[in-house]
């Protein structure tokens, strides 16, 4: 049935359909027994799927990974899926219209997205209006990022900022400094501003009466060096875990049409493209800090025997994003019950 109504919507501008689907799903729980019937169709609940990680226990080890819930707006809704956990975000401290349209693309034939969003949301005080209504237990993370406009000399300042206004509202906190589409962004991953950002951001927390995890989230494009460097930082200061992996830039061994994916341009690939090297190094970090902090493993889960492959590589949880696009909400149920039947 999803792949019929997919086949319709995927005939439609990507970015546009977004917003319709979170609406239909909104209106549609609305329908007295729906919500139940959902539950019915898309929840398992098993204690032998609770997972604890960094002090948290989560329903199960699926998540929904950030840029879906970009403002906390569909959480609710979302929580009848199935999902475990879901990543709001990410969030800046002041709201931005992200970069121009079209900025959002299918590459069908690779079951594949190229996104250049660039952080649009509405700022973490319209966040935290939303989380504000929450009605539901579902685990949430706090992605957070600094807007276009601060230039990398300042961006700790805005991490902080997003960091002490979200605390209240989020189990835990995931800094983002591997998006391809800020510019400079990425420089943040080099270790020593780095290493200085997640101190300031553990510093504040350490104020706090209970401090929450702190993740960092990071690109499949680095080097093994560079991999290295990460795990160094987080043993040295001790951060909570790391999410493997954002978009690649990569284009290799895409089946969709050279000349279509040049035009589309600049973006960060997600989906199946980008499902073997996140695993790879999800297993380098596992295999390489002896299993020495948790990790959430993203990138191209289309099936239950992908999200297999990735706790096998070392993975504590895993997150859905182009997957869940691409296979509707049946995906997570199919996760947790191969999960049951491999007894992971």
């Amino acid at each position: 049935m999803y792949k019929i109504i997919r086949s319709i919507l995927f005939l439609f501008d990507p970015e546009k359909v977004h917003y319709f689907t979170a609406s239909s799903l909104h209106l549609l729980l609305k329908i007295p027994g729906m919500k139940f019937l959902w539950t019915k169709l898309y929840i398992i609940e098993d204690r032998r799927l609770e997972r604890t990680v960094f002090g948290i226990t989560f329903s199960n080890p699926v998540g929904l990974a950030a840029g879906f819930d970009k403002n906390a707006s569909m959480f609710n809704d979302l929580s009848y899926c199935g999902f475990g956990f879901i990543e709001i975000g990410t969030v800046t401290p002041k709201g931005q219209p992200g970069n121009d349209k079209p900025r959002l693309f299918r590459l069908k034939e690779d079951e594949a997205i190229i996104n250049r969003m660039g952080f649009n949301n509405d700022g973490v005080e319209a966040a935290i209006l939303n989380l504000k209504k929450k009605k539901t237990k579902v685990i949430i993370g706090g992605n957070i990022g600094k807007n276009k406009i601060t230039p990398n000399e300042n961006a700790n300042a805005d991490y902080v900022a997003c960091f002490n206004q979200l605390f209240d509202y989020v189990d835990y906190f995931v800094v983002n400094v591997s998006s391809p589409n800020t510019p400079n962004l990425r420089e943040l991953q080099e270790k020593e501003p780095l290493k200085q950002l997640l101190l300031e951001i553990k510093n504040e927390n350490a104020l706090k009466t209970k401090p929450k995890p702190i993740l960092l989230k990071i690109a499949p494009d680095l080097t093994n060096e560079q991999l290295d460097d990460i795990i160094e930082i987080v043993d040295e200061i001790k951060l909570d875990g790391i999410i493997a992996t954002n978009t690649t830039i990569s284009r290799e061994k895409l089946i969709t049409n050279s000349l279509k994916v040049e035009a589309i341009g600049a973006g960060g690939l997600s989906g199946k493209p980008v499902k073997d090297r996140s695993t790879e190094v999800i297993r380098y970090l596992a295999e390489k800090s002896n299993k020495s902090f948790p990790i959430i493993g993203v990138g191209g889960i289309h099936s239950s025997e992908d999200a297999l492959e990735k706790l096998q590589a070392g993975a504590d949880l895993i997150q859905l994003y182009t997957g869940f696009i691409y296979e509707g909400p049946a995906i997570i149920k199919k996760i947790n019950k191969a999960i049951l039947k491999a007894g992971k």
